[in-house]
């Protein structure tokens, strides 16, 4: 058995802004691939020069320190360029989801006082919606299907202000939380913040081969686990984005088998789509050394899966935006325990404390809330004091996630304090039902959830995807879930369902199957 930790070794963290972490990479990669879009690549010194031409034209348009402007962007060369043109003016990158609906552009477009707007012309109808409402007064189109308004910022031939940036103060990003549990708020996360969590992270994924990594990155941008585990982590160590727009599970299989990725930061439902893929027709997947899942918890089933059928080795980690994001991962060359999170990154603490006040640290293997301290953790929540002041305590960031620790040091998530179901008074983790749920051949995909009840307080209900043509009902399912729960756990409910809510990144949105609930 390999040796256990339980805790990644320190290391140092400069003080500096992201493009300056970005200019040291260009120093030591001048002449590499920087990115790959399709049939189109970019060297390092080619993607610099189109920052500094876009910095150099949104300064003309009045874009300076402090400023918000907003990405609105799928994955594509303009977006590296523009976030770090932004940054390089000492703006603030405001990340904006493009699958947005016109009244969610409005909140986010108001709620951080953007200025600027740099998004995708099809987008446009979007933005127009809500244009006069909005605090927005320069908009910018990107056009991938050929020459548009964002062509022309690449023309400029002027030199971009130099612009101090204290890199522990100023703020580089506003990441917006997925809003799974209401409106979503804006974490402000600084350039120290998110340069912590690109060196803390590249720490915990050795590159094991001479030749350059090349990383799939299909996980958005927009998405602070795209941002970081993707994007930033990649152009710090002089490799190569393959930038892909949207998932399409042939598409993709395609594009590993041609470029042959070295590194794939995926979701849950990417691996879950790519696993059924390979069980109907297996690809070549040798070329994969560094695999991590994020986002959402990734089914044990679907793990152990995988890694037996593709020779993959998935190694799950943790994050929330409030953390820039990443603060635990599984060791990608060490022990790994499928179903935790792994141990804490470099640079970090954490503890399990108990869920009534947050402050009594909790024994080994007792479920409490989990807690954070490290360099990547956010400044606060833009505009919101109070919610902050809840948040961050003595240092400390309270992420509303309950979990427990082993004598290893591996800590394991078993539920959001939102989603805890309280059946006939006892405790139920809907993650463990849902692992049980996930054994089942017929099941695809599947979501446990409190319901209300008038004898019980809550039952335990499971909302299901089956695969296409499988057999199954609701009495077949609960006997199934009977095999392995105690009964207070085992679902009293279940409905079939053609698909879940999710987030952009795959995360399934509970809260809308809880609404719908009370709406019946």
């Amino acid at each position: 058995m390999q040796e256990s930790l339980s805790k990644y070794a320190d290391i140092e963290i400069p003080e500096i802004s992201l493009p300056e972490m970005f200019e040291q990479s260009l120093s030591d990669n001048r002449h590499k691939t920087a990115m790959t879009f399709g049939e189109l690549t970019y060297t390092y010194e080619e993607l610099s020069n189109n920052i500094q031409r876009v910095a150099s034209a949104l300064s003309k348009r009045g874009v300076q320190k402090g400023d918000r402007v907003a990405l609105m962007l799928p994955n594509c060369p303009q977006y590296p360029v523009s976030y770090f043109a932004v940054l390089s003016l000492g703006a603030i990158v405001v990340q904006v989801n493009p699958m947005y609906k016109p009244p969610e552009l409005l909140h986010v477009l108001n709620d951080s006082d953007v200025s600027a707007i740099i998004m995708l012309d099809d987008l446009k109808p979007i933005f127009q919606a809500i244009e006069n409402e909005s605090s927005v007064k320069t908009a910018i189109e990107v056009s991938l299907k050929g020459p548009g308004e964002f062509d022309s910022l690449l023309n400029d031939d002027g030199e971009p202000p130099q612009t101090m940036i204290d890199a522990k103060e100023d703020v580089a990003v506003i990441q917006y939380t997925g809003g799974t549990t209401g409106r979503s708020k804006g974490a402000m996360l600084t350039h120290y913040n998110l340069v912590a969590n690109t060196m803390q992270s590249a720490a915990t994924q050795a590159i094991k081969s001479d030749e350059q990594e090349r990383v799939l990155s299909i996980a958005p941008l927009f998405h602070v686990y795209g941002m970081t585990s993707a994007m930033n982590i990649t152009l710090y160590r002089g490799g190569n984005i393959i930038l892909v727009p949207r998932f399409d599970v042939e598409e993709v299989v395609q594009i590993i088998e041609r470029l042959k990725p070295t590194s794939f930061p995926g979701v849950p439902t990417m691996y879950m789509a790519l696993l059924q893929h390979y069980q109907a027709h297996p690809f070549d997947v040798s070329s994969l050394n560094i695999c991590t899942s994020g986002s959402a918890p990734l089914p044990v089933e679907v793990i152990n899966t995988f890694n037996a059928i593709t020779g993959a080795n998935v190694a799950e980690g943790f994050g929330l935006s409030e953390a820039s994001p990443v603060t635990h991962r599984n060791p990608v060359d060490g022990l790994q325990k499928t179903g935790s999170i792994g141990i804490t990154l470099p640079n970090t603490e954490a503890k399990i404390v108990d869920i009534a006040t947050g402050e009594a640290e909790q024994p080994t293997g007792e479920v409490g809330e989990l807690i954070i301290r490290g360099p990547q953790i956010m400044k606060g929540y833009y505009g919101l004091p109070e919610e902050t002041a809840e948040t961050l305590r003595d240092g400390w960031l309270y992420t509303g996630d309950l979990a427990n620790i082993d004598e290893d040091g591996y800590y394991f998530i078993v539920g959001r304090k939102k989603d805890l179901i309280l059946a006939s008074g006892f405790n139920v983790y809907p993650i463990e039902v849902e692992d049980v749920i996930y054994r089942h051949p017929a099941v695809q995909e599947a979501a446990v959830i409190g319901v209300p009840d008038p004898y019980r307080g809550e039952t335990v209900k499971a909302v299901v995807v089956k695969h296409e043509g499988a057999e199954l009902t609701e009495e077949g399912l609960i006997d199934f879930c009977k095999e392995s729960l105690s009964n207070y756990k085992v679902p009293k409910l279940v409905s079939f369902v053609n698909e879940l809510p999710k987030t952009a990144v795959g995360k399934i949105l509970k809260r809308e199957l809880i609404a719908s609930e009370t709406t019946k």
